[in-house]
């Protein structure tokens, strides 16, 4: 088997699960009413807010989607750390304490302070539900990543697993028992990160001694393990030395630098002979510092050629990241959990510093995976776990059990900001069939069952892609969507209902559409080849935001001038 299940990993995963749980059943009987159940009553403190902001924030594409990203495709992938950092910056100095002055239970809330209008109550509903849906994905996928290796069961299985215990931590206890939840894998993260990391310096380099690597077919991949080929290796270090013994950290990367890796591409041939494509993975050694020096990954070698539309894909992407987090539904209802302004800003600090001290983990883990000769060539998201597992199985089972968390708190505060949507903005305030707070608290459950539904299906369907990647999308859609009615709500006076309600259904459309009928999705969701991909488009690159970011604000800028002279007019 590709991965062997660990008995010590599936009795600490056995115990996480079931702490979890006892948490969420403990915790649930302070979340009766609509306050509790959706804000934790807005009392929870700014330090464990701020952790918490973490817990919610360093998802399945931060863990597994970056640290795979580096290890296949070296700095490239890092990019996405700094991408997704600068994003903070956005949410401390713009977003922090206005949302908390303004808003109640939802994104929607805050939008709608001023103007108490139903269109704008729809619209950012519909908004919240359709980026908890896309950011879903990725974090499901994580999901039976992680399970295949500790329980041996299929990628399906796991996610099936995952969405059952993230409904029971919704359903039971609300934003009380996700606070926690996200809490505690917050902590847990950032600390065994830090353990994984030392080990990593202190294990230093060493040249593979192995059996030399070959082009070795997909379905060979299990025999040639057991032959001692291993995957992700270094070829040479500087100076012609076998090993370097422990690194320091910035010995260690400039010992990378210098040295040659061998990295695995993945070649689908169809033989005249054969009915079915033949997968392969081909060895190719490359220069450590070709490896660190962004462009050598699909994603951004746009970098290095004359390509204009792939320099402008990378450029929307980044302006993806850097504008997404402080518009992500999930994020914002963090804010309404603590009990004022200060409040709201003091966690912010403490996010960014527990943020900002695992993302720069990020790079020693992908590097530490590239080279340690248990990668995955067919899965990037296992590089992560299975790093761990070199240096030991109880290790491994600690890795893999924080980040099942990882994926549980992000999850938990997904489904839990998409049933706030449903019954607080859409069944409550535009239909008003949900009247009181125990009514919402009910309804909000039987949401939490659907969406933990529809993501265990979506998580099933994507199993394939990489979770960095697809976490992308959610940002370019969040960011299209939701901030340019948040920035010019807060800081334009002359910003009307239609103004905010054009801009949101604007910007969610248009993003929507380019990301579905983009050159990656025709290839990488629909199966085109890369070449009719290229040929069937209707977009000029795949990364949206840089366009529609700005129509978002320019929609909302032009209606409200129209309908602002409109009511003068008529007065």
């Amino acid at each position: 088997m590709t991965h062997a299940t660990s008995g010590i990993a599936l009795v600490v995963f056995t115990l996480l699960v079931l702490g979890v749980l006892g948490l969420s059943f403990w915790l649930g009987r302070k979340a009766k009413s609509a306050s509790g159940y959706f804000v934790a009553h807005g009392q929870v403190g700014w330090f464990v807010n701020g952790i918490a902001f973490a817990g919610d924030y360093l998802s399945a594409a931060s863990f597994l989607g970056i640290c795979g990203m580096i290890a296949f495709h070296g700095y490239d992938g890092f990019l996405y750390s700094i991408g997704y950092l600068a994003g903070w910056i956005v949410a401390l100095f713009v977003i922090a304490e206005p949302i908390r002055r303004l808003g109640k239970y939802t994104f929607a809330d805050a939008l709608n302070a001023r103007f108490q209008s139903k269109g704008i109550q729809v619209a950012a509903a519909v908004s919240t539900l359709v980026v908890s849906v896309f950011y879903l994905i990725p974090q499901m996928v994580g999901a039976g990543v992680l399970v295949q290796p500790l329980l041996g069961l299929p990628h399906w299985a796991g996610v099936l697993l995952v969405g059952v215990v993230v409904t029971t931590i919704v359903v039971t206890a609300g934003m009380v028992s996700t606070t926690w939840v996200q809490f505690i894998k917050g902590s847990l993260l950032v600390v065994f990160c830090t353990v994984l990391v030392a080990l990593i310096l202190h294990r230093g380099l060493a040249v593979d001694t192995g059996p030399a690597p070959r082009t070795i077919a997909k379905s060979q991949l299990d025999a040639a393990r057991a032959e001692g080929v291993r995957f992700g290796t270094v070829a040479s270090l500087p100076g012609g030395v076998r090993e370097t013994g422990p690194l320091g950290p910035v010995e260690f990367v400039a010992t990378v630098t210098d040295s040659e890796i061998v990295t695995w591409q993945r070649k689908d041939r169809r033989p005249p002979e054969v009915p079915e494509p033949v997968t392969t993975y081909e060895p190719v050694v490359r220069r450590g510092e070709d490896l660190l020096l962004p462009g050598a990954s699909p994603t951004f070698r746009g970098l290095r050629g004359e390509d204009t539309s792939k320099k402008l894909d990378i450029l929307s992407l980044m302006l993806a990241l850097f504008c997404g987090t402080a518009s992500l539904p999930h994020i914002l209802i963090r804010y309404y959990t603590v009990k004022d302004a200060a409040a709201a800003r003091k966690s912010t600090v403490v996010g960014i510093v527990a943020i900002a001290c695992f993302y720069v983990l990020t790079l020693y883990l992908g590097l530490g995976a590239m080279t340690s000769g248990a990668l995955d060539p067919t899965d990037s998201n296992m590089s992560a776990p299975l790093l761990a597992r070199s240096f030991s199985e109880p290790l491994f089972a600690v890795i893999s059990a924080i980040a099942f968390t990882t994926v549980l708190g992000t999850v938990s505060g997904l489904v839990l900001a998409g049933a706030g949507a449903v019954a607080h903005d859409l069944l409550g305030n535009v239909l008003g069939v949900v009247k009181d707070d125990a009514a919402k608290v009910k309804v909000a459950k039987i949401a939490t069952v659907a969406l933990g539904a529809g993501a265990m299906a979506l998580g099933v369907l994507f199993a394939q892609l990489n979770v960095s990647f697809l976490v992308g999308w959610a940002f370019n859609i969040a960011a299209s969507a939701n901030l340019p009615a948040l920035v010019m709500l807060l800081f334009w006076r002359r910003t009307t209902r239609q103004g905010i309600v054009a801009a949101i259904l604007v910007g969610l459309a248009t993003s929507l559409g380019w990301v579905l009928l983009s050159p990656d999705a025709l290839e990488k969701v629909y199966g085109f080849t890369a070449a009719e991909a290229a040929a069937k488009t209707i977009v000029p690159f795949s990364q949206p935001a840089l366009v529609t970011i700005p129509l978002g604000f320019v929609t909302l800028i032009v209606v409200s001038l129209v309908t602002g002279r409109s009511r003068i007019v008529r007065g």
